[in-house]
């Protein structure tokens, strides 16, 4: 389905500070040392948009950024990048969106988190005709979004597609429990890439097919699983499966390592590729992804992709 028009990321945008290696967490009043500490930009429209511009796909990005210092950060950073931000709001009465990000050792990641102006986007400021010209709209954080969560999410996707947009969502962990949310965008997802975790909350099943069925069976078209260790598990309606292994990689920070796979599930739509072949690509695009500092650290070109790709098989 490769096309000129851009892929629409509609999502959340997070300051990301990341401190590297936490090796303990000190008691009150005292002091703990990391090896280095920065700040990137976060929140999964800003990930996935900044690993599609690296893949060479035109993309725009849609939310909302506090008219502060951080904000100005993270608008400055999508234009540098060649993302467009038009779509990009200014909240006055709430900051930015940030993060506080402690990666242990191994790579694995601890969050604490202040929602801010992704709380304060609404139906309102979204420029539609942005979504009815998109070749692909990606709803990058649904869940943590609740001013658009559920019934509105929905009336999008119904446009996007009323209007021959292809439809993406991935979904944050929501530790409230409306899963049951969800539902109701179901229908209108044309891939649905979640971790096994937040599908398995969404289903009430556990075992990791009979997750991706339910959800084929709610009318998703394609249920990307993300299973971090164990790699991946992707079905469709036509009743293929692929369960591909983890690559083995030097783990160095594995945030935003589930947007980067979500970026390569629609790099491979946006090229028209088989499913088996767009698995593959999104598998070693979140591969990369942790051998690298930040959301979208160890991202590659397109080409060094494939070749990772191809040669890891």
């Amino acid at each position: 389905m490769t096309d000129t028009r851009s892929i629409v990321c509609l999502g959340i945008l997070v300051a990301d500070m990341v401190g590297r290696p936490v090796r303990s967490i000190p008691d009150a009043g005292r002091l703990a040392l990391v090896d280095e500490m920065g700040l990137y930009t976060g929140g999964c429209a800003i990930n996935v948009a900044t690993t599609l511009v690296r893949l060479g796909l035109p993309v725009e990005v849609i939310g909302k950024v506090g008219a502060d210092p951080l904000g100005d950060f993270l608008v400055n950073a999508l234009m540098e990048r060649g993302i467009g931000s038009s779509g990009v709001k200014r909240a006055t009465q709430v900051g930015t969106s940030s993060t506080m990000i402690m990666v242990d050792e191994h790579g694995e990641r601890r969050y604490i988190h202040c929602i801010g102006a992704n709380a304060d986007l609404r139906y309102g400021d979204i420029e539609l005709a942005m979504v009815k010209g998109a070749s692909i709209l990606h709803i990058a954080g649904a869940l943590v979004m609740p001013g658009i969560d559920g019934q509105p999410t929905t009336d999008l996707l119904k446009l996007a597609q009323a209007s021959g947009v292809t439809t993406f969502m991935d979904t944050v962990w929501d530790d409230t429990g409306r899963w049951a949310r969800l539902e109701t965008c179901l229908p209108y997802l044309d891939a649905f890439v979640p971790t096994i975790e937040e599908a398995q909350a969404v289903t009430g099943l556990d075992d990791p097919r009979e997750v991706g069925q339910k959800l084929l069976d709610s009318g998703v078209g394609i249920v990307g699983l993300k299973m971090g260790g164990n790699g991946c598990l992707v079905l469709d309606q036509s009743g293929e499966t692929i369960r591909l292994p983890a690559h083995e990689v030097k783990v160095i920070d594995t945030t935003g390592a589930g947007d980067a796979f979500a970026a390569g599930f629609i790099t491979g739509v946006w090229h028209g590729w088989p499913v088996e072949r767009t698995a593959k690509f999104a598998n070693a695009v979140g591969a990369l992804c942790v051998t690298g500092i930040g959301a979208a650290g160890g991202v590659r070109s397109f080409d060094e992709t494939v070749a990772f790709m191809e040669n890891s098989s």
